[in-house]
């Protein structure tokens, strides 16, 4: 469902959106996307957030579980 909204916009991003929106079915159209687009990103930002921390946290036991791996390879 839609909801209507208003929004205040620099002259120059409306200007920027006319020239970018080609494709779209509108300028809401064209925004709606783009803000989507964001959203993603910063949903993704906060996911790879959480998994750096997850990742740091165990690295310890990562990095001793590589090492006895590359202990089995023989050198060439």
């Amino acid at each position: 469902m839609k909801v209507k909204t208003s929004l205040t916009l620099s002259e120059e991003l409306i200007s920027a959106i006319d020239r970018k929106s080609t494709g779209h079915k509108s300028r809401s159209d064209f925004i709606e996307s783009a803000l989507w687009t964001y959203l993603n990103f910063l949903i993704r930002q906060e996911k790879n957030k959480i998994d750096l921390k997850i990742i740091n946290k165990k690295a310890d036991t990562l990095n001793k579980e590589a090492q006895d791996v590359l202990d089995y390879q023989v050198s060439i």
